[in-house]
């Protein structure tokens, strides 16, 4: 058992950063991205749309954030 919960937490210590809403849509991106450049049948304008909305979600995602210390 002992060494079961120190796996757990080592595991933990290297994933801790998918919490966060903005590392998971910057993950989701750069795979979609990764996908389309190593040709899963998507067009570059398909790529960039991907890219731009991921980039418009992260800025949302950081204004969000910021405002909430505020109130």
């Amino acid at each position: 058992m002992g060494n079961e919960s120190k796996t757990a937490v080592g595991w933990q210590r290297w994933l801790w950063p998918l919490r966060s809403r903005k590392v998971q849509v910057a993950l989701a991106t750069v795979i979609a991205a990764w996908g389309g450049s190593a040709g899963l049948g998507m067009s570059e304008e398909s790529v960039l749309s991907v890219l731009s909305v991921g980039v418009a979600l992260i800025l949302g995602i950081a204004h969000e954030d910021a405002g909430k210390g505020s109130a």
